[in-house]
């Protein structure tokens, strides 16, 4: 358990140095992909989408984790577009208490829901980042970024997730919920501070 809680704290703890990189001389790829790391919200959300999908197993290991990437894309364009959801950030915290308390009761949805549940909330991630890109910035290659970035966030979350399966059923469902209680709890206040 205390493996996990150092997991989860050492792939959290670097997002705070980057708080939304983008200033008047930043551009593409690199603020693309420093976005996603610059807040605990995205970095919670996406990290429970990798370890969700290593909870399910088989074919839900790229499934979900592409779901995910590829309906914030859509969201991501319609922030670029200048049509941006309601509520973006509301929707944000809500993913990271959604998610976080999926895992913290131990619940294992079949591919499809656990797709169409982390497609729903990516486009509110995507809105997110799309929305914010900086004006100077090329479109493809940011994009290209954050989606790299949260990719790798993915990578960490399957990575957890399975490293946590060889530890045993018992454990790894107690660790499991342990890291979905603390991810819950931070979307709660999240979602506290988003209205």
């Amino acid at each position: 358990m205390l493996r996990l809680l150092l997991a989860l704290a050492a792939v959290t703890a670097p997002t705070a140095a980057f708080a939304h990189p983008g200033g008047p001389g930043a551009h593409g790829f690199p603020v693309g992909f420093l976005h996603p790391l610059g807040g605990l919200d995205h970095v919670l959300a996406m990290v429970a989408v990798g370890v969700l999908a290593a909870r399910i197993g088989g074919r839900a290991l790229w499934l979900v984790p592409l779901s995910f990437v590829g309906m914030m894309a859509l969201g991501a364009a319609l922030g670029m577009a200048g049509a941006p959801l309601p509520h973006v950030e509301g929707g944000i915290a809500l993913s990271v208490l959604v998610l976080g308390l999926v895992l913290a009761l131990g619940l294992t949805p079949p591919a499809p829901g656990a797709m169409a549940l982390v497609g729903f909330f990516a486009l509110f991630h995507g809105c997110a980042h799309g929305a914010e890109m900086p004006e100077t910035a090329s479109g493809l290659a940011y994009g290209a970024g954050f989606v790299l970035a949260t990719l790798l966030l993915h990578a960490a979350g399957l990575g957890l997730g399975l490293g946590l399966g060889r530890s045993g059923p018992v454990v790894a469902g107690r660790a499991a919920r342990v890291a979905g209680g603390a991810i819950s709890v931070a979307g709660a206040a999240l979602l506290a501070g988003a209205f």
